[in-house]
Formats: structure tokens, sequence, C-alpha cells
């Protein structure tokens, strides 16, 4: 079955109904966000397995120990079916990490992705972190432009053969002291 119709964001955005935002974890929900990133990041950056598998291994470990407190999984969903997510993951007391952040594809452009990274830094805001990090790919503008709009900075660069590519990782940073 396609993807795009099992993810049932198939038909025009006018047609859909409302997308809501939930952080409450059910069973499938770190399989299919695993899912998602695989078989997206395949087809859009021809990945390998290793990076589904990273995915994986991340998820698998927040889904096990997570703080419900300090940590949070957010899934954006369309007629019952996950098209976005984004994570906070608290990396000390005052620095979270932002993780698996995925817009579907056809749903980019309508402010999904602004929508799910605000809420993510208000929690971070709301944490008391006072430092945010990410990392993320170079081919990845889109992210990267959402990421700079919102007042990260990149502050490191690396590269590596990753995923069954030569691809360059990029660490962005904002800090939210200031944050209103």
């Amino acid at each position: 079955m396609d993807f795009l119709k099992m993810a049932g964001v198939d038909k025009p955005l006018s047609q859909k109904k409302k997308i809501t935002l939930r952080y409450e974890l059910k069973p499938g929900d770190i399989g299919y966000i695993t899912y998602l990133h695989g078989i997206l990041h395949a087809r859009e950056d021809n990945w390998n397995h290793e990076f589904e598998g990273y995915v994986a291994e991340g998820l698998g470990r927040f889904a096990i120990s997570h703080d419900s407190v300090r940590d949070r999984l957010w899934m954006a969903e369309l007629d019952g079916k996950i098209v976005g997510c984004v994570a906070v993951v608290g990396n000390m007391d005052t620095e979270a990490q932002l993780r698996w952040f995925l817009v579907h594809p056809s749903l980019r452009g309508h402010g999904l992705g602004t929508k799910l990274l605000n809420k993510a830094m208000q929690f971070c805001k709301d944490c008391g972190y006072t430092n945010v990090i990410l990392w993320t790919t170079s081919n990845l503008e889109a992210a990267a432009h959402l990421y700079t709009k919102s007042g990260f900075i990149k502050t490191e660069t690396k590269t590596n053969e990753i995923w069954g590519h030569k691809i360059t990782q990029e660490k962005y940073e904002r800090s939210l002291e200031l944050m209103d």
C-alpha cells in the first residue's frame, strides 16, 4: 500500500479534518513514528535502513525511560493518523534536545511544523530549560529555515559516512533566557 494513502493524507488539504496534537503515548506510536521517519527519509533523501535503526534505538529508549514531567513527544494527528511529531528530551537540568521532528510532505507549508516547534519551545521554557539544541542534516534546508526563523543558531557541523551516504550533520542551539 502506498505510504501517502496509508497515512491518510492522499487527498487535498481542504478535504481534511482538523489536525490535533497529543502527547500521551499509545501502543504503536513508537513503531509508527519510526516507520514514518524510515520511509520518508528513504524516499526523500535515499537514506538506508541504518537511519531507521538509529531512530528506533532513540525512540525505544524514550518509550522506556522518559521523564513525563521533563520530556515530551507530541504527535500531530489527522483523521486518527500520525502526520507529524516532535520531541523534547532533557539532556541535563538546563538543556533540552529537540528530536524526531517530522511533518508529512503533503502537510508542509501549512504551519504544522511551526505549531509543533512552538509547542516544544514553550514546553522547554515551562520546564525551566535555558538552552535547547538539535541536530539535523545540511540537506534539510526547509527545516533549517524554520529553526533559524525560531531563533536557533548553527553552532557546529560534522561530516560522516552514515545512513548510506556522506552526510553533513548540523547542530543548532537556542537560548531560552530571553524567551517571552
